[in-house]
C-alpha cells in the first residue's frame, strides 16, 4: 500500500518536519526530506531518532533516510508537507512551483494564519489544503527529535487527503482529524501560540512555565487582547481539541491549585518541553514573532485598536533576536511588570 501511494516530500525538514516526515518514513512510506546542509550533515552522521513523551522510540539509519538540499527530485512527490518557517512560504512556494510535479497534493503543517493562502497564490496547477500541528517537537542532539506534548494533527477537509493519504498517517502513529473550516482551526491556534513568545522570553520549560502565575498572566494579557481584536474583525474561531480558545484568559487567571485540576491536560506535557521560538533564539536564528503576536497587532490596527502587550511582547523577542544571545530568561515578574506598563 505504502508504494502505491508514492512519495512524501517535507518541504522544509526542520524539527516538525523531520519528526512527521520520520514517522511516516518508519511506517514504510517513501519520505524525502528537504531542507538544511547543516542538519542534512547531522542525519548522514546518525541518522534520525523519533521519540515522544508516551514511550515512542523509532531509529531510522541513516542510509534510510533521503536528506536533500536541491529541490529536483520533488518532481517525484505525490504529496507535499510544507513545514517552513512562515517567512520562507513565499520561496518555499516558488521552489515548488518550479520542481514539483503539477498535481500534487500540497499541505501546510506551519504556524500562523495565511500560509496556505500564500501556497494557493502561487500553485496554480496544485490542489493546497490548511494544516494544523498542535504538539511542539523538541530537537536534540544526533538527531534526535522529541514529541513533548499531545494532540492530533488536524487537515482541511477534502477527500484527496482523508480518502488517499489518512491510512498513511494512521500506519505512522500520526493520528489526523478532518475539518471543514480550517481557518477558524488555525485562529484558535494562534491563540495557544502566543504563548510561544511567553516561554522564549522565560527560558524555562513549557511545563515550569505554565506553573508559574505570572507567565500565566503574561499569556492572558496577550490572548485577551487576541480575542477582542478577532472578535472586532469577526474571525470566528472553532474549537480545536478540548482547547476553547474564549475561555483561555480565565484558566490561566486561576490560582495555582485550580488551574492544575482545571487545566490539568494542558500542564501534562514533556519536562522537556519548550517552544519552537525558544529554539529559533537558542539558534540564533530568526523567530516567528511576527507571524504570531505580530499577527495580533497587524490585526488591532486594521480594526482601529491597539494591542500593546502583544507589540511590547514582539519588541522583546526582536530584541532577544538582535542580540544572538539566547533567551533573555525574563523573570516573570519582570514580563508582567513590562506587559503591565506597556498598556498606560
Amino acid at each position: 500500500m505504502a508504494n502505491e501511494l508514492g512519495k512524501i516530500a517535507v518541504f522544509g525538514a526542520g524539527a516538525i518536519g523531520c519528526y512527521v516526515g520520520g514517522t511516516l518514513s518508519a511506517a514504510g512510506y517513501t519520505v524525502l526530506f528537504f531542507g538544511r546542509p547543516r542538519l542534512q550533515k547531522v542525519i548522514e552522521a546518525h541518522g534520525l531518532k523519533l521519540t515522544d513523551w508516551r514511550g515512542r522510540d523509532q531509529q531510522l539509519a541513516p542510509a534510510d533516510v533521503e536528506y536533500l538540499t536541491t529541490y529536483e527530485r520533488m518532481a517525484e512527490a505525490s504529496l507535499i508537507l510544507v513545514t517552513v518557517k512562515s517567512r520562507h512560504t513565499e520561496d518555499a512556494a516558488k521552489e515548488i512551483a518550479k520542481h514539483a510535479t503539477p498535481g500534487a497534493l500540497v499541505v501546510s503543517f506551519q504556524n500562523g494564519v495565511r500560509n496556505a493562502d500564500v501556497l494557493r497564490k502561487h500553485l496554480h496547477s496544485f490542489q493546497v489544503l490548511g494544516g494544523m500541528v498542535p504538539f511542539n517537537v523538541l530537537t536534540k542532539e544526533g538527531g534526535h527529535f522529541h514529541c513533548g506534548t499531545e494532540g492530533h494533527l488536524i487537515v482541511e477537509k477534502a477527500p484527496s487527503f482523508e480518502e488517499v493519504w489518512g491510512s498513511a498517517f494512521e500506519d505512522a502513529a500520526l493520528p489526523v482529524e478532518h475539518h471543514p473550516d480550517i481557518k477558524g482551526i488555525l485562529w484558535s491556534k494562534l491563540m495557544l501560540n502566543l504563548n510561544n513568545a511567553t516561554n522564549a522570553l522565560s527560558g524555562v520549560p513549557v511545563r515550569d512555565q505554565l506553573l508559574h502565575p505570572l507567565y500565566r498572566k503574561c499569556m492572558a494579557l496577550c490572548v485577551s487582547e487576541a480575542l477582542a481584536t478577532t472578535k472586532a474583525a469577526g474571525i470566528r474561531m472553532r474549537r480545536a481539541g478540548k482547547v476553547m480558545p474564549w475561555l483561555i484568559p480565565v484558566v490561566l487567571r486561576l490560582p495555582n491549585w485550580l488551574f492544575m485540576f482545571v487545566a490539568s491536560k494542558m500542564i501534562q506535557i514533556d519536562a522537556e518541553a519548550r517552544s519552537s521560538m525558544w529554539e529559533d533564539l537558542h539558534l540564533r536564528r530568526p523567530t516567528e514573532i511576527d507571524f504570531l503576536n505580530g499577527e495580533i497587532v497587524t490585526l488591532a490596527e486594521q480594526q482601529g485598536l491597539k494591542a500593546p502587550c502583544n507589540q511590547k511582547i514582539v519588541e522583546l523577542v526582536h530584541e532577544a533576536e538582535a542580540k544572538k544571545e539566547g533567551s533573555p530568561r525574563v523573570a516573570p515578574e519582570v514580563l508582567y511588570k513590562a506587559l503591565l506598563d506597556a498598556r498606560t
